[in-house]
């Protein structure tokens, strides 16, 4: 338990040393006065928890000092640790209990997706699943390199297309091809595109229906990878990949290069789904899923 707390404290310090550090100077034992919230507001914006959701949580902060009397900053700080945990989903494990599942990978250029498609595939090989890659991203040929590169590490098959080809037609061979080979996973890893292309997001539309032509009720899950470091700008991403496809679920990575880990609590609020896994390093081992509980200790430094 020790050593998975440490994990996540290690995983987390840029986000702990920055805005959230200085939580615990700020709340000491003094009284609560109109200073401490102006301060408490801007190190939760600082922290890049987003205007809104900061808001909010400081509405609820100041109902909860009023209903229970409280007047000095300790009391202050243990109950916004409660209202940042409360500002996150339960946990949520990762077992399909369907076969073969078919996963879809979506996100911007540059936010780790095919890397963590391939960590993603390790994992669950280790848990004894076939599983099976599908190249959908034919527009960067180091994508599928670095895919098949992996496959040929991991044991897994790898489907791709021609370079620039068309994605709708790989990942439909990539369903075909696992649902064939009685895979038990079948991962697609998109091209990354801007959330601001009209074009690349229709595309990404398509491959969507056509993975659900190749097998009626595909995909069955699609998960957003987002890059912790770009903080709140990752918000209007994941609300226009939420628009275009039906997201499940979201991958954060990078949040060990970050001091903006703040940002997870404005994704969550947008999109109203679980965050499943953390990248807290570059190792696959460091691809770990998301705990709330851990997350709250390790950006405060507990």
């Amino acid at each position: 338990m020790a050593n998975f707390l440490n994990q996540w404290r290690d995983g987390l310090a840029r986000t702990s040393k920055s805005a959230f550090g200085r939580l615990a100077s700020l709340l000491g034992a003094t009284q609560i006065t109109p200073d401490t919230w102006e301060e408490l507001e801007t190190l939760l914006v600082q922290a890049d928890v987003g205007l809104e959701t900061t808001q909010l949580a400081l509405d609820s902060l100041r109902a909860e000092v009023r209903r229970k009397g409280l007047t000095n900053t300790e009391e202050l700080y243990s109950a916004l640790r409660q209202e940042l945990r409360a500002r996150l989903s339960k946990p949520v494990k990762v077992d399909f209990d369907q076969s073969p599942v078919v996963l879809l990978m979506v996100g911007v250029n540059g936010s780790g997706k095919t890397t963590t498609t391939a960590k993603l595939g390790q994992r669950w090989t280790k848990q004894g699943k076939k599983v099976l890659f599908g190249a959908a991203d034919t527009f960067r040929a180091a994508a599928v390199d670095q895919l098949q590169v992996w496959g040929d590490r991991l044991g897994v098959e790898v489907i791709s297309g021609a370079p620039e080809s068309d994605p709708g037609a790989v990942a439909f061979q990539a369903v075909q091809s696992g649902v064939a080979k009685q895979a038990d996973i079948i991962v697609i890893d998109t091209a990354g595109r801007l959330h601001t292309r009209f074009n690349l997001m229709e595309e990404l539309k398509k491959v969507y229906r056509v993975v659900g032509k190749a097998l009626p009720g595909a995909p069955h899950a699609v998960w957003l990878v987002l890059d912790a470091t770009t903080g709140q700008n990752a918000l209007q991403q994941a609300k226009a990949f939420k628009e275009a496809v039906q997201i499940s679920g979201v991958i954060l990575t990078k949040l060990d290069s970050s001091a903006r880990g703040g940002m997870a609590f404005a994704i969550q609020r947008a999109l109203n789904v679980p965050i499943l896994f953390a990248g807290l390093g570059e190792k696959p081992e460091d691809l770990i899923p998301f705990d709330p509980d851990a997350f709250i200790e390790g950006i405060l430094g507990a």
